[in-house]
């Protein structure tokens, strides 16, 4: 290994955590901070090669700045994703709020049970909050198709949990 990439994986060792307690100032997460402390680490790296005592302001500077940027890319996309959703009203935002314990286990057994098409597109824009065109663009198909999947997953689970007399409210 190189000096500069052992460097590396000791001030990463050493500073994550402060850095990520930094990080969720801004983050809404644990795993946003995560991914806004990876970036921030590769522009440092990038930029200055090294880690030293001296550049540590900047480090902490360099997640700063790759937060905001991150919040300014979220606040984007969710105007993108509140205008497609006005356009189409078919298109609804999900809310998992079943009431009590049981109603979340058969939830989470409704999407463990959908074909798996359905459920990557279910997990891209649920839990990862994809949009349309970026579940497009990883899945390799078009962004009707991944708008036809999420619907199809959506109304699925719906089904089987009115079975169980459960309602959800998307």
């Amino acid at each position: 290994m190189t000096e500069s990439h052992e460097n590396w994986k000791t001030c990463f060792a050493q500073l994550a955590s402060p850095l990520l307690l930094f990080a969720r100032q801004w983050a809404t997460s644990h795993a946003d901070a995560e991914d806004i402390v990876q970036d921030a680490f590769v522009r440092f790296w990038k930029r200055e090669g090294a880690y030293t005592e001296k550049n540590r302001g900047l480090l902490f500077a360099t997640v700063r700045s790759t937060a905001l940027d991150f919040l300014r890319s979220s606040g984007r996309r969710r105007q993108r994703e509140q205008m497609a959703f006005a356009d189409d009203p078919d298109l609804v935002e999900p809310r998992f709020e079943p009431d009590g314990a049981v109603a979340n286990e058969e939830l989470a057994n409704a999407v463990e049970r959908l074909p798996a098409a359905l459920r990557e597109v279910l997990v891209l824009k649920i839990w990862n909050d994809l949009t349309f065109k970026e579940i497009a663009a990883v899945l390799e198909l078009s962004q009707n198709t991944a708008a036809s999947r999420y619907r199809y997953a959506l109304e699925s689970i719906r089904q089987e949990l009115a079975a169980h007399e459960i309602r959800p409210t998307f």
